[in-house]
């Protein structure tokens, strides 16, 4: 969440970033709340402070035997305002902490002021596009080289699940042991994080408000099915304290992905492009403020490293203010090319959070022993969400008689083999 104190002193900065991002809060009305829970709060501890004084009145009339009863009514209609007050408090905080929680990040200079997609800018191209005569789709190619059932997970799942089948389920974990291989070699320590989270702390890594309609929930539980494994690692380290030397913290982390994909019927139904549940190889990292956009660059160049080691061609977007993520300042999306679609399609979104996180989730560093702590940054990238990079493999590595050569990066992981064939 953003600082309280620039909503207060400085309102119109928070308005501006809402217009930006085309997000509909009542700042007017969070300042109202704001103002009437301090109010609640000052005159709790001046009730608080009153029963202070009384108590240590009773205590002194006791030592000498005086009639204390007056003073006992008096205690008992303090008592009563106290509790009063305390509800009220509690009841307005939930409020405030709601609305304040649902206000989005600030946007980094460098982003572009946009409605939506349409406003990205592109800022990188790479990679030759392969031409065939007659170019298949992944879906035809999965059946043609049977790869996947759609039709019988449907049978048993629903819409937006797949079976993987034969040598997809290799490719498909040697794309992940390739990755985990390749971003260790990188610096970033390798984490496989708990699949389930609570409430609590879901709610430190996202605009829960917003995500409830993303994730699953288990019923009658304190547990939510992990969307992505950036949440557990955002809350991994809540409430702790670095030193500078600690920092940045870097994680590569391997994890399945549930997701209902609301609100995305009519798009993608089809294939595994977008799905209920996926692969997917994320890296995080917490460093200091001074360093995050660096290190937002060096996360950025690590994973266009890869894609080019998998010789898939691809655009890296920026993202524009109305097409970004609420918790992000500032996101890069790749874009690989899918010769199926004739099209460039997200792969991979990459973005520094700032300080939104760490401030929900109490992650703070110091420069020096008993200095004040101060807020880390947060960011995070995907390197594959398999799923689609299969996609793009199968795509851009089909031949003209419809088998699919094998990256060569992934061949090793694949006892050599070269080609898939039906």
């Amino acid at each position: 969440m953003i600082d309280q104190k620039l909503f207060r002193d400085k309102p119109e900065i928070v308005r501006n970033m809402l217009k930006n991002r085309n997000v509909e809060i009542d700042i007017s009305k969070l300042l109202e709340i704001d103002q009437e829970r301090r109010a609640i709060i000052t005159e709790l501890e001046s009730f608080k402070m009153e029963r202070n004084k009384i108590s240590s009145k009773i205590s002194e009339k006791k030592k000498v035997n005086e009639d204390i009863s007056d003073i006992l009514i008096k205690m008992k209609e303090i008592s009563t305002q106290i509790d009063k007050l305390t509800t009220q408090k509690n009841q307005i905080q939930e409020k405030y902490k709601d609305q304040l929680e649902s206000v989005p990040n600030l946007i980094h200079d460098s982003v572009p002021i946009g409605k939506d997609e349409n406003s990205n800018i592109e800022i990188e191209k790479w990679g030759k596009k392969k031409k065939l005569e007659n170019t298949l789709d992944h879906i035809d190619l999965s059946i043609k080289n049977n790869l996947v059932d759609i039709e019988r997970a449907g049978k048993i799942s629903g819409s937006r699940f797949y079976f993987l089948k034969n040598q997809l389920v290799k490719l498909n974990y040697a794309l992940i042991s390739f990755a985990l291989e390749f971003m260790n070699k990188k610096g970033y320590v390798m984490i496989q994080p708990p699949y389930l989270m609570n409430r609590k702390s879901m709610s430190g890594a996202v605009i829960l408000s917003d995500f409830e309609e993303v994730i699953y929930k288990i019923e009658d539980q304190d547990l939510y099915l992990i969307s992505t494994s950036e949440h557990p690692l955002a809350a991994m380290h809540a409430n702790e304290i670095f030193s500078t030397d600690e920092l940045p913290l870097k994680y590569v982390s391997i994890s399945p992905c549930f997701r209902k994909e609301a609100g995305s019927h009519g798009r993608d139904t089809k294939g595994i492009f977008r799905v209920h549940q996926f692969e997917k190889v994320e890296v995080f990292s917490i460093t200091k403020p001074d360093e995050s956009g660096d290190e937002h660059e060096k996360i950025l160049s690590d994973v266009k490293e890869f894609y080019k080691e998998l010789e898939i061609p691809y655009r890296i977007m920026l993202l524009s203010s109305g097409d970004m993520g609420k918790v992000a300042a500032k996101t890069y999306d790749i874009e690989s090319w899918l010769p199926g679609q004739d099209n460039y399609r997200e792969i991979v979104s990459c973005s520094n959070c700032t300080d939104y996180q760490a401030r929900r989730l109490g992650i703070k560093f110091r420069n020096k022993p008993h200095e004040e702590s101060l807020l880390v940054h947060t960011l995070n990238s995907t390197v594959t969400a398999t799923e689609r990079t299969l996609i793009a493999i199968i795509e851009n590595y089909q031949n003209e008689n419809g088998t699919i050569t094998i990256p060569k990066v992934l061949q090793p992981y694949m006892n050599n083999k070269k080609e898939i064939t039906p």
